[in-house]
């Protein structure tokens, strides 16, 4: 990922996302809702890194590492579909 002036700002993001999935799995983490857009949280379409607004399918570095070992991803737009799937989860329970 490159920033504005054009330096990589990579490390500092997969750092922020092993980060959270080492707190998601100490908790038990099995589900999460992140902001959609964020080139970390994006979990239905990220910014594609111009500055210009512009958005395109796609998953952020967080928010595919976390999928990646079973947690569920929802956007904030997927709220109902989150409660949906806590409402199954409470009967498998």
């Amino acid at each position: 990922m490159i920033d504005t002036n054009g330096g990589d700002v990579s490390a500092p993001y997969i750092a922020g996302a092993e980060a959270a999935l080492a707190l998601a799995r100490e908790q038990g983490c099995r589900f999460a809702i992140l902001t959609d857009g964020s080139p970390s949280c994006g979990s239905v379409f990220i910014y594609d890194g111009t500055f210009r607004g512009r958005k395109h399918e796609g998953m952020g570095v967080t928010a595919a590492l976390l999928r990646a070992y079973g947690v569920l991803v929802f956007a904030e737009s997927g709220i109902d579909a989150l409660e949906a799937r806590l409402s199954e989860a409470d009967t498998e329970a």
